[in-house]
């Protein structure tokens, strides 16, 4: 029975996470860079200043959560950073050089050029269909879009309700695998490895099943802190990444930035073999290039995707929950998220890898038998290794538990809100509840093909939102053309704020009031 299973789901898989769904996922960012001329580079200095350059602005409504029952903008960049940055940055690029070689490197980056016009549309989209639950929360996501956008067009009321249904299934699926028990498991599995204690280390049983005690004990401690944060919602969960995730990430890139002073000399080989390898310079034949390339190029795009999720349609959900008035301005913030996740922490990632002799640079060959995380412990531990001790194996064991425990938080916010579409607001603490309790499963479980299974409904979840995203996109433009016409031209045109009428007044009124502060500030 988990034989055919695992060979259906297999088939699956190599269609949701194959060269056409890369290709639809790349294609969609490339259309959308062309359709709003390339707007992450024209107006990269405004989105510098609108969304990080924001958060050193005595006064600025980017770390203002002003209403309520909303999140500002900075504490939804970093709940959705909170789930994008996790084992995905560490054991992602580690087994995209292993496996499509030092080149994998390039055409990450570019996956995220182009994924960061995905994500940046995927969120105005996300602020301008959103609306308030029984709560007073924002509402948010693909399946708000797909049902009142899609939806709204003619002929496409029907397809839009299917498609966003089949978006949260597929969400609140992928939630407890890829979001929550695979999170877990690789916590479980570093802590008990680099942090042995043999009293521990032994089976005991727990009903009709027998465990890991240590194992047990790391998973039930996580499962205590998660649910504190996690039943207290997304204010809770935002009040926790918002000091969280500046840390965890400040610490890792400080880590990674050492390796790189370290090994600085090799800077102009590491990059020299990663341009190399993206065009197969290095290979043998014409027929070796074309492989080389597109194995470089599969890894690079399907690892890129994977580590910042641009297209999946998942962060939009907490980046609708933000208090922030303009679409456009969030939708900024989605830029800057790709770009901090692939560009900034994958790279970082990838050079201590490359820099660490552990790597072939000449014919792209993996020098040793580690793989996945242990590969990056094993490049940390080249530089950080104190009396024999391998202070960087301990170093990348806890920034995956941070990380990892970091996606759980950010992946509980999605099922919440994907559940929430389809049962109702009062039904979600159901979800809660039984997501907390499969933390102590992922501790414990052997989860290979659940792994493989959430991996699949991962990626299905990037059909109905790129789906919802390209036929949307012509109001993505107008909304774009819309603010930048306001803001760099001096238009009076009115601003396209949300798709429904009381909601759009709301919205003007709280940014004319916006304005009003701005220019006394300005006095």
């Amino acid at each position: 029975m988990l034989d055919t299973i695992a060979k259906i789901n297999s088939s699956i898989n190599s269609v949701v996470w194959g060269v056409p769904m890369l290709v639809l996922i790349i294609g969609t960012g490339i259309y959308l860079t062309i359709r709003t001329k390339f707007f992450q580079i024209s107006h990269a200095g405004h989105v510098g200043s609108q969304t990080i350059g924001g958060v050193f602005k005595k006064g600025s409504n980017v770390t203002n959560a002003n209403e309520k029952a909303s999140i500002s903008q900075f504490q939804a960049l970093c709940t959705a950073l909170a789930a994008t940055i996790g084992v995905g940055n560490i054991a992602g690029v580690a087994a995209a050089i292993a496996s499509g070689g030092p080149g994998a490197i390039f055409w990450m980056w570019l996956s995220a050029f182009f994924g960061m016009m995905t994500n940046y549309s995927e969120n105005v989209l996300g602020i301008f269909y959103r609306q308030k639950n029984t709560h007073g929360e924002w509402s948010g996501g693909a399946m708000y879009y797909l049902r009142d956008g899609l939806g709204s067009k003619k002929g496409c009321k029907t397809i839009g309700k299917v498609l966003a249904v089949l978006f949260s299934v597929f969400c609140i699926t992928a939630s407890f695998g890829i979001g929550n028990m695979s999170q877990v498991n690789t916590i479980a599995s570093n802590i008990t490895s680099v942090f042995a204690i043999p009293a521990l280390d032994k089976t005991v049983a727990l009903g009709s099943m027998s465990v890991n005690l240590y194992a047990l004990i790391v998973g039930f401690i996580l499962m205590i802190v998660a649910g504190l944060v996690i039943v207290g919602g997304i204010k809770r969960i935002a009040q926790v990444t918002e000091k969280f995730v500046p840390f965890m990430a400040c610490v890792y890139i400080i880590g990674a930035l050492i390796v790189f002073i370290a090994n600085i000399s090799k800077v102009g080989e590491v990059f020299g073999a990663i341009f190399s390898f993206a065009f197969g310079f290095r290979a043998i034949g014409g027929a070796a290039i074309g492989i080389a390339v597109k194995n470089a190029a599969t890894w690079g795009f399907k690892r890129g995707v994977f580590s910042n999720e641009a297209g999946l349609g998942s962060s939009v959900m907490v980046h609708s929950a933000s208090n922030v008035v303009e679409p456009v301005k969030q939708g900024m913030w989605g830029i800057f998220e790709v770009f901090a996740d692939t560009i900034v922490v994958c790279t970082l990632t990838a050079f201590a890898i490359l820099s660490s002799g552990l790597i072939d640079l000449h014919t792209g060959e993996v020098l040793t038998s580690a793989q996945s995380t242990a590969l990056v412990s094993e490049a940390f531990g080249s530089v950080f290794n104190f009396g024999g001790v391998n202070v960087g194996g301990i170093f990348i064991a806890i920034a995956v538990l941070f990380f990892a425990f970091s996606t759980t938080l950010g992946w509980s916010y999605y099922g919440t809100k994907a559940w929430e579409f389809l049962f109702g607001t009062k039904s979600t603490i159901i979800y809660k509840c039984v997501f907390v309790v499969f933390i102590l499963f992922g501790a414990t479980m052997n989860l290979g093909l659940a792994w493989d299974i959430s991996d699949t409904f991962n990626g299905l979840m990037a059909i109905p939102n790129l789906i919802g995203v390209l036929t949307l996109s012509g109001t993505v433009i107008k909304i774009t053309k819309n603010y930048t016409a306001r803001t760099f031209k001096g238009s009076t045109e009115k601003p396209m704020l949300s798709a429904f009428d009381t909601i759009q007044k709301e919205q003007e009124e709280k940014l004319a009031n916006e304005l009003k502060q701005e220019m006394k500030k300005a006095i």
